[in-house]
């Protein structure tokens, strides 16, 4: 399933100055039928990001698809904890995060 996960690696930032784009961006994934969406490019981050992550799953969750978002970069997984989100936001990040916590 590359070819739908590559849709999403030209995302390099999500922040509040892009985050509109970015939802819409996830949300025309979702509706042409991408599941999962590969975060490995993004570079810059802050707490727009985990609104944004948190409404693609619930678009997702309302259109019946399990959304798996990978390749969280470590920033991303640390907004997602900080918030208490990671579970909804990414749970296959968080076992892997919890796995290599020191």
């Amino acid at each position: 399933m590359n070819d739908s996960s590559n849709n999403m690696l030209s995302l390099t930032a999500l922040t509040v100055d892009n985050a509109t784009a970015a939802l819409e961006h996830g949300l025309a994934a979702l509706q042409a039928g991408q599941s999962e969406f590969d975060m490995r490019n993004v570079v810059a981050v802050d707490s727009a990001a985990v609104s944004v992550m948190l409404a693609w799953q619930r678009a997702a969750h309302a259109a019946g698809i399990t959304l798996r978002l990978v390749n969280l970069p470590p920033m991303l997984q640390s907004l997602t904890k900080l918030y208490g989100v990671c579970s909804l936001v990414s749970p296959q990040a968080c076992e892997t995060a919890e796995l290599h916590h020191h």
